[in-house]
């Protein structure tokens, strides 16, 4: 991980070598404690849950897409109103050494079709496992099912107490040289980010942006007849809101849509659902095809078929996406080819909201950058650094959203070591 010496010059001439906690057992947590460890600090790891990196488990059952194989200007590009503040980070910490990492832990990665980037096993535990096991052989220490609640008046850190007994308690006066809060988002609170720190640290006069779902699925008012389709694909389709434009694949929900093209232009829906409005997505339904190419097939002659078998083998269309149309219609389908496959280029859905912030599968808002210094410091708390998805930014799914991670983990704790080494007072 590229320790250098001047970082390595914190703890080799000291005795009892300086001590670092880490707040939060998910990938940035785990991440920045790999990095201390390297350097030679002496790491504990809490977590509020009884076990670590239960979201990062919950991440590996769709393969575990780590990062993704674009060239880096495009990868910054999709932070959006975010890529001036972690364009840098994500340099120092790009995607191939996310993968070098992966690798070095005994999980071969690949490049799937789409570019994204995943371990052949497909799977997070193999990967977790190693993990867990490098770190416990560095001495890192791991605290779980321990809350953290903020800080007493001498600035320790302080916790929910411990079930049961309290003697002998290993938190009960830690006095850390360096803190990283890495205690995630707002969504999947069952898998231990439930946000509940926001509250603490703007208590402590940190600026927050008030979370948002991020990746969520999308409301719509179906009709009764939508519902029926409930769970069925919509593959191969483009959706666009706003000039903001993605291909993908969709499921239909009963109330609403979910998937990957819809992630990939929430943060505009969001945007627009901010203003009061109910913006219309439009789900392009052959993206592959030309409008005038699709009225070309429409105008074939359909003979004794019904409309929707001509819609299927005519202009390719899926049973799920017949019914799209429909809706997107209001049942009144155009018998004219040029305005069918102008319908079928363009449906128009009404979108009434977003999914819970609970199910959206990651959160926007958090930490603002201006509450940060150049070392992923807390300007109001020095020597507290924070990192992952607590801060504020978002991303589509795709390896967006580990690269981050994984990269803000690496530039806070790597601030950490700058700012330990700049302090000699500090280092006990």
């Amino acid at each position: 991980m590229g320790i250098d010496a001047e970082h390595r010059q914190v703890v080799s001439d000291k005795k009892t070598p300086a001590t670092a906690l880490v707040i939060g057992g998910g990938p940035a947590g785990l991440f920045a404690a790999e990095t201390l460890s390297a350097a030679g600090l002496s790491v504990t790891v809490v977590d509020r849950m009884p076990s670590f990196g239960r979201k990062f488990l919950m991440a590996g059952r769709g393969g575990l897409n780590l990062t993704h194989s674009e060239d880096l200007a495009h990868f910054k590009a999709r932070y959006g109103v975010a890529e001036d503040a972690l364009g840098h980070v994500i340099e120092t910490f790009p995607p191939q050494q996310l993968i070098d990492w992966a690798e070095g832990l005994g999980q071969a990665t690949f490049v799937g079709t789409s570019g994204r980037v995943f371990p052949k096993s497909m799977k997070a535990s193999p990967l977790l496992r190693a993990w867990l096991a490098r770190l416990a052989t560095r001495g890192v220490t791991f605290i779980a099912g321990r809350r953290w609640i903020g800080w007493d008046d001498a600035g320790r850190p302080i916790f929910e107490p411990a079930k049961g007994s309290s003697d002998n308690d290993p938190l009960a006066l830690i006095e850390p040289a360096v803190t990283i809060l890495a205690l995630g988002g707002a969504s999947w609170p069952r898998l231990g980010s439930d946000g509940r720190w926001a509250a603490t640290l703007t208590a402590a006069g940190v600026p927050l942006t008030p979370f948002a779902p991020s990746n969520a699925g999308v409301l719509i008012n179906w009709s009764a007849h939508m519902v029926r389709h409930a769970g069925e694909p919509l593959k191969r389709i483009a959706v666009a809101i706003d000039g903001a434009r993605a291909r993908g694949e969709a499921i239909i929900t009963r109330s609403g849509l979910e998937g990957g093209a819809i992630y990939a232009v929430s943060a505009k829906l969001r945007a627009a659902l901010e203003t009061g409005e109910t913006p219309a997505l439009i789900i392009d339904l052959r993206p592959d095809l030309s409008e005038e190419s699709l009225a070309a097939h429409l105008a074939k002659p359909r003979g004794k078929q019904s409309l929707n078998n001509h819609l299927r083998k005519a202009a390719g269309l899926s049973p799920p996406s017949i019914a799209i149309l429909r809706e997107a219609l209001g049942g009144h389908v155009p018998e004219d080819a040029a305005k069918l496959a102008r319908a079928i280029k363009n449906a128009r859905l009404r979108v009434s909201g977003f999914a819970s912030l609970e199910r959206a599968i990651s959160t926007a808002g958090g930490i603002q950058f201006n509450a940060l210094d150049a070392n992923l410091m807390l300007k109001a708390r020095p020597g507290v650094f924070a990192a992952g998805e607590m801060l504020d930014w978002e991303a589509p799914t795709g390896g967006y959203l580990l690269q981050a991670t994984f990269a803000t983990a690496h530039a806070a704790a790597h601030g950490a070591l700058r700012w330990l080494a700049e302090r000699p007072a500090s280092r006990t």
